[in-house]
């Protein structure tokens, strides 16, 4: 009535070794985190093209420092502000903010302070800069 499986399973059994790699629950932690702080390092330089200031530059810095130390290697970022011409800031400040809430839940979740400090004081830092009327809203 039916046909016989002819593939081995992609389930294993209990205790058969997998011929795949699993990462560890801090590994993924740590991906998830560096991604966050990427994306918010991104937004930052796009904050950056719009309005330089010192803030932003130390912010910029500082986010690309701790993204190298999770992922090993420096962040690729963009140098073009042409591209972020049509952009507005409260927008990106917005976006930032709730990045940075992101990258905080998941750095109080691997206890990695540096990387939780930072995230809050992004956080700070942008809800001053965008309208708190907005922020009330998401």
């Amino acid at each position: 009535m039916y046909e016989p499986i002819r593939t081995k399973s992609v389930h294993t059994t209990a205790g058969t070794p997998s011929d795949f790699p699993h990462r560890s629950r801090e590994e993924e932690l740590d991906i998830q985190l560096a991604g966050h702080l990427a994306a918010l390092l991104a937004v930052t330089d796009e904050l950056r093209a719009l309005a330089p200031s010192a803030d932003l530059d130390t912010a910029a810095e500082r986010l690309s420092g701790q993204v190298a130390r999770l992922r090993g290697r420096p962040p690729v970022r963009s140098s073009a502000p042409a591209a972020f011409a049509g952009a507005d800031p409260v927008t990106l400040h917005l976006r930032a903010h709730a990045l940075a809430g992101r990258a905080l839940v998941v750095a109080a979740s691997r206890a990695d302070t540096a990387a939780a400090i930072l995230a809050a004081e992004r956080m700070d830092a942008h809800a001053e800069a965008a309208d708190p009327r907005e922020l009330a809203h998401n």
